[in-house]
């Protein structure tokens, strides 16, 4: 998409990060899209309920001039699937990413993991948060990504609230807004498997990509071009 096309239509991405991880990592993603003429706002959600952080992402979305397109990572998808109800939001993108139905949550989500499943090395709770095992955080979370930068998220990693993995969907956006999906065929975090049935009864236009569930790191070009290509498609719809 050329800074034009990105002129003429949908011009506010809302960038919306997961569990276990902060908003920096979309700053491949970021320099892509501002590259290309969009105007890219990154959410930093405390990730200590889903009812914070949606409301920390529906005051990005006020500040806007416009409407946007909203993406969301793993937990990020369940934050969006709420807080794109907001009447700034154009459309949705899942990118490795939870999209629950009224009532769902992540817990909910992933309780019954089908037989052989990978299961990620979340250690137990800890003062009401949750981590990743350091030592196992590359091989789940980023099996693509430059293994330097893989350890520092590893140690970099933000507490993950326990009721944040409770927050259950009062209308889930995706029933009135348009969605894309990232699936990645390769995370040991959310199984492919599962992605592709979230994605199949939220009606989404689907990408497959090769890759870990740090996508968003790992492949930043693929991600972009999707989100582009939704603002694309609403344009035209528009038009």
């Amino acid at each position: 998409m050329s800074r034009q096309d990105a002129a003429n239509g949908i011009k506010n991405v809302v960038l919306v990060h997961g569990g276990f991880v902060d908003g920096s990592g979309w700053e491949g993603v970021y320099r892509i899209l501002r590259k290309d003429g969009f105007t890219v706002t990154i959410v930093q959600n405390p990730t200590l309920s889903l009812a914070g952080d949606v409301a920390v992402t529906k005051r990005a979305l006020a500040a806007l001039d416009g409407p946007a397109i909203l993406v969301g990572h793993s937990y990020g998808g369940v934050v969006i699937t709420e807080a794109g109800n907001d009447p700034n939001v154009a459309g949705l993108v899942y990118v490795a990413a939870f999209a629950p139905d009224k009532g769902e949550s992540v817990s909910s989500l992933i309780k019954n993991p089908p037989p052989g499943a990978p299961v990620p090395p979340i250690l137990p709770p800890q003062d009401g948060f949750l981590f990743l095992d350091r030592g196992k955080f590359a091989a789940s979370f980023a099996a693509d990504v430059n293994e330097d930068a893989a350890a520092f998220m590893a140690d970099a990693q933000v507490p993950w609230g326990v009721e944040a993995l409770d927050g259950a969907i009062t209308e889930p956006a995706w029933k009135s807004k348009p969605s894309w999906y990232l699936v990645t065929t390769s995370d040991k975090m959310i199984p492919p498997d599962a992605q592709r049935a979230m994605s199949k009864r939220a009606g989404s236009t689907v990408v497959e990509v090769q890759g870990s569930h740090a996508v968003y790191v790992s492949r930043p070009r693929e991600v972009a071009d999707l989100i582009e290509q939704a603002a694309r498609s609403l344009t035209l719809a528009a038009r």
